[in-house]
């Protein structure tokens, strides 16, 4: 028995440090928000704003802890950094268990065996098939298709999500497989789920209103120009 149910949204309420709705208190509302929508889970980044959302919601919160370096890895990159955001009240802990190098001495199994062992699920942010059949093996509560199209700087980022991997992943591992990454439309989310998706995570197009903003924006301009 998993804390996402399936068939859930899970909605990832993020905002970086130069979006005007940057802060705990902000990230508060918007988790209420999507549990009066009917979110099954919310995704939150650092101690500060778990912390909020785990005091204003009754959600599950999936918490990762964003540390930016040198090193491509950033989600949840340490021991450390997973400890803090289960000592903040995250009961899942997303991390990023990916192939590439990192920053820090802890591989992703050193930390996914720590939160296992600190009573936690765990979230396996994953960019491929192998990378996710490892993560499931390994433990992992859930394989989640967040990394793809983002671990290989030398190609562009694809426009849609990858349903092509959640299908793949649905096929061939054991535990629930989320699909997270550039879904943008009602019918991409439901789609994932007709291609094995346990639950499915929107970020951007639901808790960033300046991105939204910005498609209309675009969308006006190319119609002014061909007018």
């Amino acid at each position: 028995m998993t804390l996402i149910p399936r068939g859930g949204l899970v909605v990832s309420c993020q905002a970086r440090v130069d979006n005007p709705l940057h802060g705990p208190v902000h990230m508060g509302a918007m988790a209420c928000a999507a549990e009066q929508a009917g979110a099954v889970a919310l995704r939150a980044n650092g101690p500060e704003d778990i912390r909020e959302i785990r005091a204003r919601t009754a959600l599950p919160v999936i918490g990762i802890n964003k540390i930016f370096g040198d090193a491509p890895v950033y989600i949840t990159p340490t021991r450390e950094a997973a400890e803090a955001v289960i000592v903040a009240g995250a009961q899942v802990v997303g991390l990023d268990c990916t192939d590439r190098a990192r920053g820090g001495p802890d591989s992703w199994m050193d930390i996914l065996r720590a939160v296992l062992g600190a009573g936690c699920e765990v979230f396996a942010d994953v960019s491929s098939l192998d990378e996710g059949r490892r993560a499931a093996d390994a433990g992992a509560s859930y394989v989640a298709t967040t990394m793809s199209g983002y671990t290989d700087p030398s190609r562009p980022v694809p426009a849609g999500p990858d349903l092509d991997l959640v299908e793949a992943l649905a096929a061939s591992v054991a535990v629930p497989v989320i699909a997270e990454g550039r879904i943008a439309t009602p019918a991409q989310a439901a789609e994932a789920l007709d291609r094995g998706a346990h639950a499915v995570v929107v970020g951007t197009m639901i808790t960033n209103p300046g991105a939204i903003a910005r498609g209309f924006v675009r969308a006006l301009a190319r119609q002014t120009v061909r007018g």
